[in-house]
């Protein structure tokens, strides 16, 4: 697989982190359209469920996205560090992860559990970008597997937006299924700083770097690809066949 992107000359750990946070500013999908419409209330019930249910492909396969970095690597330390993530979205006995919190959320909205879960009714093009980011962390370098991973240093301030968007435009969301993305507003934050660090310390060449910085910009595609197919459908009105219509759903 060729990612096609051509960085500034990074000569330094700094030049790095400078263009990965310029990749943010520019790439990262608060930038989407769909996700104006979302947090501005401009969405009916129907849509937000849509974008719910698509949402948590992604969610769910997020833990299957981590035990294969974890996988990756003989370093034990690296897997310790890295093995808190997997209790943060499965959760561990006793205690909801993350993915719990998502299906508050889907629940709120009306949707039938089983049909969450079952990944029925997902758009095709969801189902195409989540597999091609599950598939990234296990074909890459380990070093670019991780470097994935670092759209969460753009992540607390679309939390933040969508928090008190969505509270504030829909009556039929309260604070109760809006968890998931309180409790990830301290979770990211971890997860990127070391991330980050790991970078910094691995990517040792301009050829390394530009790698890093290249998965940056593939995981903002696929972050960005999924919202472009949520729009498309449900906004645009062009469904694909065997996909979720809102006005089938109660």
């Amino acid at each position: 697989m060729t990612i096609h992107f051509t960085p500034k000359p990074l000569d330094s750990a700094d030049a790095m982190e400078a263009e990965l946070r310029a990749i943010g500013a520019a790439r990262y999908h608060d930038r989407h359209p769909f996700h104006h419409l979302l947090h501005e209330g401009k969405l009916t019930r129907g849509q937000v469920q849509a974008w719910a249910l698509n949402r948590y492909y992604y969610q769910s396969s997020i833990p299957l996205k981590d035990a294969i970095v974890i996988s990756r690597f003989r370093d034990r330390a690296t897997r310790i560090e890295w093995r808190h993530r997997l209790e943060d979205h499965d959760g561990s006995e006793g205690e909801e992860g993350g993915i719990d919190r998502w299906l508050i959320l889907t629940d709120g909205l009306g949707l039938d559990r089983k049909y969450v879960e079952s990944g029925h009714g997902i758009l095709p093009a969801t189902r195409f970008a989540v597999d091609a980011y599950v598939n990234f962390v296990g074909s890459r370098t380990p070093l670019e597997a991780i470097a994935s991973c670092l759209t969460e240093l753009f992540a607390p301030s679309i939390h933040e937006r969508r928090i008190a968007g969505m509270l504030e435009h829909y009556d039929f969301i309260n604070q109760d299924v809006m968890a998931y993305f309180r409790r990830r507003l301290t979770q990211a934050p971890r997860d990127a700083d070391f991330a980050l660090h790991y970078v910094r310390d691995h990517a040792t060449t301009p050829e390394a770097r530009a790698a890093v910085c290249a998965a940056v910009v593939f995981k903002t595609d696929v972050l960005w690809a999924q919202l472009d197919a949520l729009y498309h459908a449900y906004v645009t009105g062009h469904i694909p066949l065997g996909a979720f219509r809102p006005e089938e759903a109660g």
